[in-house]
């Protein structure tokens, strides 16, 4: 199993209590707890892919984790190794969202007007992207410890915050800090769709980053059905 999303942790509790052997590839770097009821791999991913022991790949990585999955589905059709992706439902705009949708960091921040104070929670990783908004206030939010190194924007700050991050308490952060824009990818995670919804009740701005093209391969959306996928090799 590729780990990285939310719900690969618990699909390997499922695996274990349905006696399915299995090993968990676990990104490099990113937010991955690592008490895993499983042998772990922790390097390269081709080293991974390459164990003589490996039957089938279940992938439970990070929807945006692209190359990841590529490189996988890939791996696996030349091999005819069976392969399925885990690829949970994208959030959808509701009523009262102030969307707009793009395709990059440096996309949205094309779509932020001079002035605005902005919300990165896209992560770090593009936040040079944003170099350009030397009108603009930008906060970027890091989970866990503050990073290591300066702001890298003219105008901005980290934000270190600890989830959970109940409605109440990002609608208090959006009106404290003021923020007019909120930048982030469509991940569809359940447990970060709390600041969509405070978003909705304070009027703020939406630059919704799309995902990536999954690859042309069998593809489940729930965790159970990845499950069942499992049980049926």
């Amino acid at each position: 199993m590729l780990a990285g999303s939310g719900e690969a942790r618990g699909l390997a509790d499922a695996l274990v209590a349905k006696g399915l052997p299995f090993a968990a590839w676990l990104p490099a770097s990113g937010r991955v707890v690592t008490d895993w009821p499983c042998r772990i791999y922790r390097g390269p991913l081709e080293s991974c892919l390459n164990d003589a022991a490996l039957t089938a790949v279940l992938d439970a990585s990070h929807p945006f984790a692209a190359q990841v999955s590529r490189a996988a589905a890939d791996h696996c059709a030349q091999l005819s190794i069976p392969y399925c992706l885990l690829r949970r439902p994208e959030w959808l705009a509701q009523s009262g969202d102030l969307w707009t949708h793009v395709r990059s960091e440096a996309e949205a921040a094309q779509k932020i007007a001079p002035g605005s104070r902005v919300l990165v929670a896209s992560g770090r990783e593009g936040l040079a992207q944003f170099a350009a908004l030397k009108d603009c206030y930008v906060y970027c939010r890091q989970i866990g410890d503050a990073p290591d190194t300066p702001f890298p924007l003219t105008r901005g700050e980290w934000l270190v915050q600890h989830p959970p991050f109940p409605v109440e308490e990002e609608v208090a952060l959006f009106r404290r800090l003021r923020i007019d824009w909120l930048v982030l990818r469509n991940t569809g995670s359940t447990r970060a769709d709390t600041k969509l919804t405070a978003a909705r009740s304070e009027g703020v701005q939406v630059a919704m980053i799309a995902r990536p093209a999954p690859p042309d391969a069998p593809c489940v959306s729930t965790a159970a059905a990845a499950l069942d996928w499992a049980a049926s090799l």
